[in-house]
């Protein structure tokens, strides 16, 4: 199961790039693709299209919701990885694809690294 970050949802309207291209191949290996629905609203946030909106709901097999649970464990991850300005929302996409078991698709590994050690999967992006 993989989960994209918005990075990696918006780079699938560039075809045969690197977003496109693991796309496509995860969906070959039979992997269910999805996005949580903090990616979900940050993609809906930026200049979009009715094409592009209607292509990537479309790709995405679910939309996974941000749960209570999801809270405590992104203040958990928020807290343990350095209280860095800027990184709640990337605790709340991690925490939800902690619960979900899925690994997570994204062009930002830097700033998802330090949430790895936490139980973060980070999926490759070749």
């Amino acid at each position: 199961m993989i989960m994209l970050d918005t990075n990696v949802l918006i780079g699938l309207a560039e075809r045969g790039g690197t977003a496109d291209t693991c796309f496509r191949k995860w969906v070959d290996d039979g992997g269910r693709i999805g996005v949580s629905a903090v990616v979900w609203t940050e993609f809906l946030c930026g200049p979009l299209s009715p094409e592009s909106y209607l292509c990537a709901d479309s790709l995405l097999e679910w939309k996974e919701p941000f749960l209570p649970e999801d809270a405590r464990l992104s203040s958990h991850l928020f807290n343990r990885s350095g209280r860095r300005r800027g990184t709640l929302i990337d605790c709340m996409i991690a925490a939800t694809a902690i619960r979900c078991g899925a690994q997570l698709a994204t062009f930002n590994t830097a700033d998802f690294a330090p949430l790895v050690p936490h139980g973060l999967n980070l999926a490759v992006m070749a």
